[in-house]
């Protein structure tokens, strides 16, 4: 009988072990699971604890309190290593706020300040709950709410946990500080309400039904003068009379002793009792997801290192020059693609706005300000390439086609008179001239620089994404950075270059322009101009009085009777002597206006005015027409057809030259071999750590470990 005991007994602690072994197992495995993650960048969602809460709630102190010893500086009051202090300073002179983040020890003219707005500040408390929210998506994890309050109808903490985990199903919470709110409450129903809140209150399914509550003694392990503990032993201990006590003073509160259920939520001893169970649950669930990830992994890894075994091979003279040769294809044709018009790289990364463009690539800007956005069509549209270009042009024409000639003052009308060579008469054609081409000169000159800045900008921006490309396709040469950085280079200058090249044609068309007037070409507001002549020729003719019309005879006047033909001959003759001699009359007062008096008219002034601005118009006209032509075929052709041959020749030069410098074999080499290590180092791992995962699920589906094995040893 006894025999038979002792063998019962054997198999009971054999069991134990096992189960405690198999336990170990799983905990080793799943920390080598995090520890591989984390190094390699893996993408594995395993099971965790998040603890979540605000300032002064008590995280830190709680987590070291489940952990069974200290190791962060924690407290009483704000703990923060990096407090934020604001000093205000109310300025009436001023309409918006004046910013400073001082991240130093120094005054705000030390070293560490930094001037920035009130949206940027702003922008960093943001960035924090953005990172809680970003922690609070994984499913896997379980959210340890941390709540510092005595209402749970003001628990603020739940409330942000609730926008990620509206259900609270994955959610655990805390009421932190349990020793501090006993003594607000003063009568015993409240004390019922706090430990077992309405459903109403809490809103989900909270998981574990109902909140925790903890009390965390002050005090810190150490040696020091003011230290309580002298080891972390001895804080485990103060945790456990501490939890007592709350005990005891809650039954004291309520009247009566508290439940087996109750019991269960009060102290930091009960909340890790539930953490340990639920997450060795979640670990065991966890495990045949966790084999497949493993083995995706493993593939990827062992392509990776066939891959890095295979640009070892490939570490010779003329495969480096056929990769390089099939990069000037492949990057030449993804330029030809995004001028053409594409879709594969996304607007959203790679496209600008008008607004965009303006602000990274300079503004058409003219005497009058910026242009409007909102006649530009597609100024919302995110473009780029071909379609980037073409709106470019498009507002270019647009800005330089609205433009009008700038205001004449009548002193810049007299100053350009200035004296003949042969005589100190006015000519008020070659006044209109002179103020004209100095105008148009002044005027569409920034234009023209503006264009080769914008486009050249545009031009630049195809390199990065055909690189995307590149990349998207597998076309690109990853690990040849000085061979890169060898295109980059040469495809900027040839841009550079040609935009300096074309805006140096274009220059010369406007040189030439406003140099000499050829009147042939300023002719299509002729019409426009002949009528203000017409008006101005009628007004200064009624200006001399009298009835001096030279028009033959009306129908009219001949509708009178009949009319003897000698009489007509009279009449005839009487009108054309007089015509003769108001014509006459008229060129004197018109020389003497124009030529022979230097005081400037209003009709003078007008004629000048009307000359100078048909001057203008004819200008800009041939000025937008010749630039645009030449931007086209001395600046987006040539990335056509020049470019290709340029590169090639480039390319082809360097492989002669010095083929280790562009490719850096050496260090290629090198890194190389370095990467290949790392991978075996990686393969390996991930190797053990899968069949540690298929160990314990075999034994999961044995049989072998149950849930309640691994609580019993909670």
């Amino acid at each position: 009988m006894e025999r038979n005991q002792k063998q019962g007994g054997g198999n009971e602690e054999e069991e134990s072990n096992e189960t405690l072994d198999s336990s170990s197992k799983l905990y080793e495995a799943y920390n080598e699971l995090h520890g591989l993650a984390q190094e390699f960048s893996m993408p594995f969602d395993a099971p965790a604890i998040l603890v979540v809460g605000h300032q002064t709630d008590g995280k830190s102190a709680l987590v070291e309190a489940l952990m069974g010893f200290q190791f962060n500086h924690v407290g009483g009051g704000t703990k923060t290593r990096r407090p934020i202090t604001l000093h205000m300073t109310y300025n009436p002179s001023c309409s918006l706020p004046r910013c400073c983040l001082v991240s130093g020890d120094g005054d705000v003219e030390g070293c560490g300040d930094r001037r920035m707005s009130l949206e940027e500040i702003q922008v960093q408390a943001r960035a924090v709950e953005a990172l809680v929210r970003a922690k609070m998506q994984h499913k896997e994890f379980i959210i340890l709410c941390l709540e510092d309050c005595s209402d749970w109808s003001n628990a603020t903490t739940r409330r942000i946990v609730m926008q990620i985990d509206p259900e609270l199903s994955r959610t655990v919470l805390v009421s932190t500080k349990l020793d501090t709110k006993i003594p607000q409450f003063a009568r015993s129903s409240d004390v019922e309400v706090f430990l077992r809140p309405p459903a109403r209150i809490l809103d989900g399914c909270l998981l574990g039904d109902s909140p925790f509550f903890t009390s965390i003694p002050s005090g810190r392990v150490g040696s020091e003068r003011d230290s309580v503990y002298s080891s972390n032993e001895e804080f485990k201990k103060a945790i456990s009379l501490r939890e007592l006590e709350d005990i005891a003073c809650l039954e004291e509160k309520l009247g009566r002793l508290l439940s087996k259920e109750e019991r269960s939520r009060i102290g930091v001893s009960s909340l890790r009792l539930f953490l340990e169970e639920l997450l060795q649950k979640k670990y065991m669930e966890s495990v045949p997801l966790i084999i497949p990830l493993l083995d995706k992994e493993y593939r990827s890894t062992t392509r990776k290192l066939r891959d890095i075994n295979q640009e070892i091979c490939n570490l010779d003279e003329m495969k480096l020059k056929e990769k390089g040769r099939a990069f000037h294809d492949s990057f030449l044709a993804k330029l030809s693609l995004l001028l053409k018009g594409t879709v594969v790289a996304p607007p959203d990364k790679f496209g600008e706005t008008l607004q965009d463009e303006r602000t990274n690539g300079g503004m058409f800007i003219g005497a009058d300000g910026q242009f409007s956005q909102k006649m530009m069509p597609n100024a919302g549209m995110r473009l780029y390439g071909g379609a980037q270009y073409h709106r470019a042009m498009a507002e270019f024409r647009l800005v330089v086609g609205g433009v009008k000639c700038p205001p004449i003052t009548r002193e810049e009308i007299v100053n350009a008179c200035g004296v003949e060579d042969i005589h100190d008469g006015t000519n008020y054609s070659r006044t209109a001239c002179v103020i004209a081409v100095a105008k148009a000169r002044d005027t569409f000159e920034p234009f023209l620089h503006q264009l080769g800045y914008r486009l050249l900008y545009i031009l630049k921006r195809l390199l990065p994404i055909s690189i995307y490309l590149l990349q998207k396709d597998g076309e690109h040469l990853s690990g040849h950075e000085v061979f890169l950085k060898r295109v980059e280079v040469a495809f900027n200058n040839f841009a550079e270059t040609t935009e300096r090249a074309c805006r140096d044609k274009c220059m010369e068309d406007l040189v030439c322009t406003t140099r000499y007037v050829t009147w042939s070409l300023h002719n299509k507001n002729r019409a426009g101009l002949r009528q203000f002549l017409d008006s101005f020729a009628s007004m200064d003719h009624s200006s001399f009085g009298g009835n001096s019309s030279c028009s033959a005879p009306t129908q009219q006047n001949s509708s009178l009777g009949p009319v003897n033909n000698d009489t007509k001959l009279d009449n005839k003759k009487t009108d054309t002597n007089s015509c003769s001699h108001t014509t006459e009359t008229r060129l004197v007062d018109l020389l003497d206006s124009t030529l022979w008096n230097r005081r400037l008219a209003p009709s003078s002034e007008r004629i000048v005015y009307a000359l100078v601005h048909q001057i203008f118009h004819g200008i800009k006209e041939q000025f937008l027409v010749s630039t645009e032509l030449k931007f086209n075929c001395f600046l987006l052709m040539p990335v056509v057809d020049k470019l290709p041959a340029l590169l090639r020749e480039d390319l082809e030069s360097a492989f002669e030259d010095d083929l280790d410098s562009i490719f850096d074999i050496t260090q290629l080499r090198s890194s190389l071999g370095q990467h290949k290590r790392d991978l075996e180092i990686e393969l390996k791992r991930i190797d053990r750590l899968k069949e540690k995962f298929r160990e314990i699920h075999g034994k999961l589906n044995s049989n072998c470990v149950h849930p309640k094995n691994f609580s019993a040893l909670a």
